[in-house]
């Protein structure tokens, strides 16, 4: 159990490493605070952009200011599932002669995984990665091996480019805490952006937090408070994206399938780690509404006049954002 002292001194540390991670990445703001709210959290995200965004720059810089195992997989057309966890070699004991299989561990054992450009991969190797994103363990011809604590996964995909993609199952997006979307810079950002990355200078990134105050932080987010009225509230909102149930008739038009109870966890869980992360200790109704975009994203099933018509999820969760109020009574 932390103390007030050992508290408040893991706590300072959350803005020392958005300081040491803003050395290298330019702007991003709500993109830097997503990533970190899935870390705190406990889960793994999905980073969609156009090349050139600085997606695995982003990925890479976090790894180097935690003091954690980090390993970078490039998934391509030819990558086999034994590429990502591992597989058995035949080795000789030289002492009695004796053959046996080892498994070799593969680049999945390690506490930060990019999964770079994860829908070039086909569905075969992507479901490799499920019990390892659910479970935090692997399984090779019937032995199971569980991965070190803390385990984060990020995952990086261009929206763009179809040849040659293989887009992700739903029941792989699921596992997904936050899909998290990286648009272009401003102009400011990107002078700066061009300035700083043309010279002879470096950023230095100092390691600012190692896997056992991960582990705490993660703990900590669960013992954020939120209102039962919030709880609620959640409820509500996840429920009213299911076209069965849903008193709005928008979703009735342009979904197809809603959010499951999943979608209602990570919604709080984000809330918590996003309230922690601004140094508060419980959840307010703005935390909810920051956190559902990526939350509900890679949730919401579009129908095909939705898509036919160009309306994405989170004009969906706006409009939800919009019309579910706080208690069944009040207006949001």
């Amino acid at each position: 159990m932390l103390n007030e002292n050992m508290l408040q001194q893991l706590l300072q540390k959350l803005p020392v490493l958005r300081q040491e991670i803003k050395k290298v990445i330019v702007g991003q703001e709500t993109v830097l605070d997503e990533v970190l709210v899935a870390m705190l959290a406990g889960g793994h995200c999905l980073l969609e952009g156009v090349p050139g965004l600085a997606k695995t720059l982003l990925v890479r810089t976090l790894a180097q200011a935690l003091d954690l195992p980090f390993r970078r997989i490039q998934f391509t057309p030819d990558l086999m599932p034994t590429d990502i966890i591992g597989t058995e070699v035949l080795e000789e004991d030289h002492a009695t002669g004796k053959r046996f299989f080892k498994f070799n561990k593969g680049p999945l054992f390690a506490n930060i995984i990019l999964a770079d450009e994860i829908n070039r991969t086909p569905p075969k190797t992507q479901s490799a990665l499920l019990e390892a994103m659910q479970e935090f363990e692997v399984t090779y011809a019937g032995q199971t091996y569980p991965l070190d604590r803390p385990f984060f996964i990020l995952a990086t995909q261009n929206p763009i480019e179809q040849s040659g993609t293989y887009p992700l199952p739903e029941a792989q997006l699921d596992r997904f805490l936050l899909y998290i979307r990286i648009g272009y810079p401003g102009e400011q950002e990107e002078t700066a952006i061009l300035a700083g990355t043309t010279g002879t200078g470096k950023a230095n990134i100092q390691p600012v937090l190692n896997a056992t105050d991960i582990i705490q932080l993660q703990q900590l987010v669960r013992e954020v408070a939120i209102d039962p009225e919030l709880i609620g509230y959640v409820s509500r909102l996840v429920r009213a994206t299911r076209p069965l149930t849903t008193t709005i008739e928008a979703v009735k038009e342009l979904v197809r399938w809603g959010a499951g109870p999943r979608a209602g966890q990570a919604l709080i869980l984000t809330a918590k780690a996003f309230a922690l992360l601004n140094g508060r200790f419980a959840v307010n109704m703005e935390d909810i509404r920051t956190m559902a975009l990526p939350v509900l994203r890679h949730r919401v099933l579009m129908s095909f006049k939705a898509e036919a018509e160009g309306v994405q999820p989170d004009d969906v969760t706006n409009i939800l954002l919009k019309n579910i109020t706080r208690t069944a009574t009040s207006i949001a």
